[in-house]
This record gives structure tokens, C-alpha cells and sequence, in this order.
């Protein structure tokens, strides 16, 4: 089970009724959050969710409407007593702007540890979480994330009976646990099958429509794209300042097939993105545009039937 909430879907300022585009993920106890824009810590009290439990903190980019509430929020998971370290990714230069930043939160009880992309694509694994960054294209350097939760292949009680691979140790090769029994190699290949489909969500903001983006939303359960501008006639400032039109991320939803699409990240001139939905559901019929604190309870196939 994946827990997913759009903190907010802002861009360039908070509004009164918008806070800037963050969001968060909740699975097996540890939280992953990408961006941390002013009013983050407001939409996680809004939300009734803990910042304490955040894990990894990642960053599309270091513009300040996406890092901005960063100092104020490793001060409260501070005061909340949190000593175990968290582990924070983002562009190359990630650890000279957190320690910029920190002139105003110097003295933290846990530790940080900074993960700085620097190729076109990375993959990590972090805890329940694979993570891919890849890069878009802003005016400056700026990743999307695909954030997947991996399902092993289902047990095979009849090939583990017939290899004799006691069944102390079924429980740890289906965990993908290596085990030794007597000089004996145990692999989770012995008794598992075929990968399963896990849970997916993608992630990006801050970009012309690319088509890695629709490569890494390939069937993704929610597809969370940004749509600055609903109006037409913003086409051309769309690509001027390297944003999206709800068009264009349509388009891109339409290439990826996921479940369904979320834009956020709205211009604050954008007051009303429902009213241009018709047409970007003519396009993507899944899309919605998206309100601060959307969540969602993403669980593997068999358990959402």
C-alpha cells in the first residue's frame, strides 16, 4: 500500500487557497517527500500527517517556490525529536544549498546525507522505495521522479518442496532474502516467480513537455505533471520560461497511459483550472486538475479489486 497526498499545486507563490507543489508518500512506515515550497508544513498540519517520519527529502530543482520551506521543516522534525538521519536528493550542488539554507537552522539532531544527481538518469533503492530521477528540461538543471513500490513474484510452495529448502527459511527468501542452510546457497530465484506489478507514481514539474517524462509515466497508476497554464493565449509564455500548458501535459498522458493524471503546479493568474478541463479530457480523459491535499490510497492489483 502506497499512501500519496499533493500537498499543494502552486507555482512561483502561495495564494491564500494554494500552497506551493509538494508531495508526499507514505509506505511501510517511511515518508518520501519531493519539494518543500513555502506553506509545506501548513498543508502536512492541514493534512493531519507528521513530518517526523520523513525519511527522504528530494528536489526537482532549487528554484525557491520548490526548497524554500526546507529550513523551517527540518527545525520542526528537530523539535518533534527525530535523530535518525535523512537522506535528501537533488542536483548536482544539493549539499551547498541545504548549507546555505541552513545558516538558519543550524543545529539539527539528526544527520544529513545528500544523494546529488548529476547524470541524465539515476536509480536508488531507499528503504520500500525505487526511486528514478531523471532529467527535464527548465532553465535551469531540474528532475522529475518516478516513485515505484517493487512486488515480488508470488511463492511457489511446490518448486521450494521439491528443491527441500526447509521451511524456516521460506518467510526470508520471499522478503528476497539470500540464505546459507548447511553450505548450501538459498536465492530467492529458487522459489519465487515472475515479478508481479508494483505501484507507480510519477512526478514532474518545471519542464517543456520531453518525451522521458511520458517514458518514466509508462503506466503508472497517478501521473502528477505540471499544468502552469490553462489559457491558450499563455501558449508562447509556456515556452519562453520552459513551463507546461494542461495541452501539452495532456499529450504527454496520452503518450504514458497511466490510471489517471494530476496537473498542479498552477500560475498564480490561473484562478479557476476546472474551466479549461473539457478540452484536456478530450485529449487524456483521466485527467483532473488537482486541488491541495488530493490523496490517494494506491494498493497492489489483487488488493484493489
Amino acid at each position: 500500500m502506497l499512501d500519496v497526498c499533493l500537498l499543494g499545486t502552486g507555482g512561483m507563490m502561495p495564494l491564500p487557497y494554494r500552497w506551493l507543489t509538494a508531495l508526499m508518500t507514505r509506505c511501510e512506515g517511511s515518508n518520501l517527500l519531493i519539494d518543500c515550497g513555502e506553506g509545506t508544513q501548513i498543508a502536512l498540519k492541514e493534512k493531519g500527517w507528521s513530518p517526523k517520519p520523513i525519511d527522504y527529502i528530494c528536489f526537482t530543482h532549487y528554484h525557491a517556490d520548490h526548497i524554500s520551506g526546507l529550513p523551517g521543516l527540518l527545525l520542526t522534525m528537530g523539535n518533534a525529536e527525530r535523530t535518525e538521519p535523512v537522506t535528501m536528493i537533488g542536483p548536482k550542488g544539493l549539499e551547498r544549498v541545504v548549507g546555505a539554507l541552513r545558516t538558519i537552522a543550524p543545529e539539527l539532531p539528526f544527520q544529513l546525507k545528500f544523494l546529488e544527481l548529476s547524470e541524465s538518469t539515476h536509480q536508488f533503492k531507499l528503504g520500500p522505495y525505487v526511486l528514478d530521477a531523471y532529467r527535464v528540461n527548465h532553465n535551469v538543471t531540474c528532475y522529475g521522479y518516478a516513485v515505484t513500490i517493487p512486488r515480488t513474484g508470488r511463492f511457489d510452495v511446490e518448486r521450494a518442496r521439491a528443491q527441500e529448502i526447509p521451511q524456516k527459511y521460506w518467510n526470508r527468501l520471499q522478503k528476497g532474502q539470500t540464505v546459507e542452510d548447511e553450505g548450501r546457497i538459498l536465492t530467492p530465484d529458487m522459489v519465487l516467480g515472475p515479478q508481479r506489478r508494483g505501484i507507480k507514481v510519477a512526478y514532474c514539474t518545471d519542464t517543456r513537455p520531453v518525451p522521458v517524462i511520458a517514458e518514466y509515466a509508462k503506466d503508472a497508476d497517478l501521473m502528477i505533471c505540471e499544468g502552469m497554464y490553462g489559457e491558450k493565449d499563455k501558449a508562447a509564455k509556456a515556452r519562453e520560461y520552459k513551463h507546461m500548458t494542461f495541452y501539452e501535459a495532456a499529450r504527454l498522458a496520452k503518450e504514458a497511459g497511466p490510471r489517471e493524471m494530476w496537473l498542479t503546479h498552477y500560475s498564480p493568474s490561473l484562478i479557476r483550472p476546472d474551466d479549461f478541463m473539457e478540452e484536456v479530457r478530450a485529449i487524456f480523459p483521466a485527467a483532473k486538475a488537482a486541488r491541495d491535499g488530493w490523496s490517494r490510497e494506491l494498493g497492489f492489483e489483487e488488493d484493489e479489486r
